[in-house]
């Protein structure tokens, strides 16, 4: 198994650290044909809008959607997670439109508006998951086919009005609003491996 992190900008290394822990082939994605051979990818955390205009710059959009649609599994998290969605709330950002969802982002508020909460993800077992949102987007709305992991629990976050969805998977596309590279908790990482290699 060969796993492909987008390295453009972002949250990358974090993201190749932790798949190394977990004994993964694991190489940094910068260009269309470094995709070749890869069985699964991850679009991780960063700037959105400055991952958009890269993504399109280096023909990797095109890239990543066609690999997509050939049914590549694909976690993406916190700006990924934005990348991945069909519907995004600022015209700004151009997302492969691959999750049949609505999101927004900084939905939360600025930098120093970051949190932590435990969250119940029934996928990964009965222990709550340490969910560290930093600028972190919602997934306001999803259609059918998209099944939710994981909304904010009541009174988490500065806008403890909206608790909202943070994870959702459509078939081989796993999408989070947090930041599972910054924790000790694999568990995230591997449900997304048993994706990738079919046990789940």
């Amino acid at each position: 198994m060969r796993i492909g992190v987008l390295a453009l900008q972002g949250a990358f290394a974090e993201h190749i650290a932790v798949l190394k822990h977990l004994e993964v082939d694991t190489l940094p994605v910068r260009l269309p044909h470094q995709m070749v051979g890869l069985d699964g990818l991850i679009i991780p955390g960063g700037e959105s809008t400055t991952m958009t205009g890269l993504m399109l710059s280096y023909n990797l959009r095109s890239e990543i959607s066609r690999r997509v649609e050939e049914g590549m599994p694909v976690l993406g998290t916190c700006a990924g997670m934005i990348l991945l969605a069909r519907e995004v709330a600022d015209n700004r950002v151009e997302p492969v439109a691959a999750m049949a969802m609505r999101v927004r982002r900084n939905a939360f508020g600025r930098q120093r508006e970051s949190f932590e909460a435990d969250l119940s993800i029934p996928v990964l077992g009965e222990k709550p998951f340490p969910g560290v949102f930093i600028r972190a987007p919602i997934i306001e709305e999803v259609d059918n086919g998209v099944e939710v992991l994981a909304r904010l629990p009541n009174g988490a976050g500065p806008r403890a009005a909206e608790p909202g969805i943070v994870a959702a998977r459509q078939g081989n596309l796993l999408a989070c609003a947090f930041h599972p590279e910054l924790t000790d908790d694999l568990r995230f990482h591997q449900y997304f491996l048993d994706i990738v290699t079919g046990k789940c």
